[in-house]
């Protein structure tokens, strides 16, 4: 029986072609489905809707703050926070439904081991050789404003680590994959410069790129996931070099 009640949220734009498979995956397991939608054009809200009843179309102020604006919505001890091209595997789907079960959970936040999806493979090592921060509860946690890469901060520092995977289908194709990265580099060259941290020169955007794809491809053994993990690391390495070279326009007045 379920002794704890449990939050979803997430933010959405334009994911009418995958939004739905994320909430199958949440829907028996969460007593609310909080979505926060920054002007959709296709089916997107329609969808949501079919799942709950707390659909909000907003603005977009950002990553951080357009996902605090969801947990302020929040009302249950829990909250998970999944992204619209995310779902949980039967496995963790499992898992968080006997972790609700317990009559005490001593944890205030749980990481989620990630299982990046993407052409056809999902990951086991590389980027994927990680878990997140999604499940939390609720009283005292809240996200950093960021616009980009923003994070969950929870009330306390006891973490624990889900079973399963949560499922991340991060590409719609590769020039999505293109587009999005460029996006992601862009954000963050502004996040950098506004909160003041230095660039150090070209030379050390491309140290950086290599020390990405090193730590991805190798440390993280992405290598193991054959040609999609090469992909993967020369992609995240593409993103930091562009980030800071980005930062470096934008520091020498050049943007």
């Amino acid at each position: 029986m379920k002794k704890n009640t449990l939050s979803v949220i997430l933010i959405t734009k334009n994911e009418g072609d995958r939004v739905e498979r994320c909430l199958k995956s949440v829907s028996e397991l969460a007593d609310e489905i909080i979505v926060l939608d920054s002007g959709s054009t296709d089916s997107t809200v329609s969808i949501c809707e079919n799942y709950t009843n707390h659909v909000f179309v907003t603005d977009w102020p950002g990553f951080g703050k357009q996902k605090q604006r969801a947990l302020d919505k929040a009302t249950c001890e829990w909250v998970l926070s999944i992204d619209a091209d995310e779902a949980l595997d039967t496995k963790m789907q499992n898992a968080l439904k006997k972790l609700l079960s317990q009559s005490v959970i001593e944890q205030d936040a749980f990481k989620l081991p990630w299982g990046v999806t993407i052409y056809g493979k999902t990951l086991k090592y590389g980027r994927s050789a990680r878990a997140v921060l999604r499940l939390f509860k609720r009283d005292g946690a809240y996200f950093t404003l960021d616009e980009v890469h923003e994070t969950i901060v929870p009330s306390g520092k006891k973490y624990g680590v889900l079973n399963g995977l949560l499922l991340h289908y991060t590409h719609r194709d590769y020039k999505h994959g293109l587009d999005k990265a460029c996006d992601y580099a862009w954000l963050g060259s502004q996040k950098y410069f506004r909160k003041n941290k230095k660039s150090n020169g070209l030379f050390f955007a491309l140290l950086r790129a290599t020390w990405t794809f090193f730590l991805i491809y190798v440390i993280r053994r992405g290598f193991l996931d054959g040609s999609i993990g090469f992909i993967m690391a020369m992609t995240y390495a593409q993103v930091n070099f562009n980030k800071y070279v980005g930062l470096w326009l934008l520091e020498n007045n050049r943007s």
